[in-house]
């Protein structure tokens, strides 16, 4: 039998990062198999529903490269594949699962159940349903049905015994039938909880493998009771690793980025995220962890998920994204940067290869913002980083201390000298011959000739025309400026230390 699998998210805000996760093993178990990958929306909580989920939720997992054979948004034969459009499926089990005796109706109210709650914490025993209606004659709820008394659907669990299930990470797992509780499978407005709907669906949908995060393991033994109760074949549990930070606590928005669309916005790439997600919790047989999807499609094995908690290591993130970033041809580069370039007001488009630097007016094309990015290609882990790291390039007039320009010992006056010498020797340098090469051999020669120390020529220049302690190579800086805009920072500075 072919391999199926599925994923099968809330569609309730944002993509989770260990979501992702889950899509993406769930993706190469597919892959790896020749099987198929189905989407199903599991939409029973409208309460937490928002709208919109779902296109997003299509939109970020097709940015990131997974794709599926089934779903909302490509069809398939064992649709619907939104749970709200299954209602009458459901409902047909829910009668089938009455009559085999695997469930109950239970007519305790809310109030009841706070009271009972209560009483249970009062006495410090486990909360959970005391079985009130588990017993109801027939008679008795005919009666509660008639005088219009709503009803919840409760799983009817062994009272003793132990409950073995296996999982194909783990093995086999013991639950102690005494410690289940008659949960709720279908709620009072006939809508099914997760735990009967993905039974019914998996089952439906001929789902080989149900893969999903290690924190519904404590539900195992509920869903394989069910399997049990309809007399039908249980498919294999995958239940991938936590997913830890690196203090050893569960990932949360309050302690930094975990959805997806929020990394992608701040600049990571599709292939970073793969790669990285890929590593928590399964590790390639040859050791080498720098993957691309097309490579894990093949090289994927559910036996080397481990079932040991990941961690989730921002640095490695970074480190993956700058390999990625280091990639890209410089084209390409520039067009993931462009979007942060003008949402910082840095520059405007004026078509498809002319922009205006909003600062100065000045008109640049392609090319230009092609050289200033490529200076930043190996140093960037985010795109997001480009803005900060060449702002100064599209400064009218920089801002900056001007105590920085002194380099070392350096005395304003000697700062002053050694920039009135440069300007002098770069005042005599032709335009059509303002090249890297040049300024290099030119100023070269210069700190040569009047025996200088490099740093208290180069470091006075960095400044004036970066503004800053750290920047890209000074004459690659000075090349992409132009002559004019190179001399008129070193005026700048030369006033600024008067």
């Amino acid at each position: 039998m072919s391999v199926r699998v599925r994923f099968a998210p809330s569609p309730t805000g944002f993509l989770h990062i260990g979501s992702l996760r889950t899509a993406l093993f769930t993706y190469l178990i597919a892959r790896s198999t020749n099987g198929k990958c189905i989407l199903r929306i599991e939409d029973t909580d409208q309460e937490r529903e928002v709208e919109g989920a779902v296109e997003s939720l299509i939109e970020i997992l097709r940015w990131v490269g997974i794709t599926f054979d089934e779903g909302p948004h490509v069809g398939g034969e064992y649709g619907p594949y939104v749970q709200t459009q299954r209602i009458d499926i459901y409902n047909k089990y829910t009668e089938l699962l009455l009559e085999k005796g695997g469930a109950y109706r239970c007519f305790c109210t809310p109030e009841r159940l706070k009271e009972m709650r209560e009483q249970q914490r009062v006495n410090k025993l486990p909360t959970r349903y005391d079985r009130k209606c588990r017993d109801l004659t027939d008679a008795e709820i005919e009666k509660k049905l008639k005088s219009g008394e709503t009803f919840v659907i409760r799983q009817k669990m062994p009272l003793n015994g132990n409950v073995i299930v296996y999982d194909e990470i783990r093995g086999e797992i013991h639950f102690d039938a005494s410690n289940l509780d008659d949960h709720v499978l279908v709620k009072t407005n006939g809508i099914p909880t997760y735990q009967f709907a993905n039974v019914v669906d998996d089952h439906l949908m001929g789902i080989t493998h149900v893969t999903r995060a290690d924190e519904w393991i404590p539900s195992f033994p509920k869903n394989a009771l069910l399997y049990q109760s309809f007399g039908w074949e249980m498919p294999k549990f995958v239940h991938y690793p936590v997913i830890l930070n690196k203090q050893g606590g569960k990932l949360s928005k309050r302690h930094g980025d975990v959805m997806v669309e929020e990394f992608r916005d701040k600049g990571y790439l599709a292939d970073a995220l793969v790669n990285f997600c890929a590593l928590l919790g399964w590790h390639p047989k040859d050791d080498n962890e720098i993957l691309s999807l097309s490579e894990l499609e093949k090289c994927f094995d559910i036996k080397s998920i481990g079932a040991s908690p990941a961690t989730f290591d921002a640095d490695k993130l970074d480190y993956f994204n700058g390999y990625y970033i280091r990639r890209m041809p410089t084209d390409a580069l520039l067009l993931a940067c462009l979007p942060y370039l003008i949402n910082a007001n840095l520059i405007k488009a004026l078509d498809n290869d002319s922009f205006k630097i909003v600062k100065s007016e000045k008109v640049v094309g392609r090319a230009y913002l092609e050289g200033i990015v490529e200076l930043e290609h190996e140093r960037i882990k985010r795109i997001s980083d480009v803005v900060d790291a060449v702002d100064f390039f599209f400064a009218d007039e920089l801002k900056y201390d001007p105590n920085i320009l002194l380099w070392k010992k350096m005395t304003t006056a000697e700062v002053k000298e050694n920039l009135t010498g440069l300007l002098k020797i770069l005042d005599e340098i032709k335009t059509d011959v303002w090249n890297v090469h040049a300024l290099e051999g030119i100023i070269g020669d210069y700190i040569k000739s009047l025996g200088f120390n490099v740093g208290s020529v180069l470091w006075p220049l960095r400044v004036s025309l970066t503004g800053r302690k750290a920047s890209p190579g000074v004459f690659e800086v000075a090349y992409i400026l132009g002559k004019h805009e190179t001399l008129k920072r070193i005026k700048r500075a030369l006033d600024l230390i008067q």
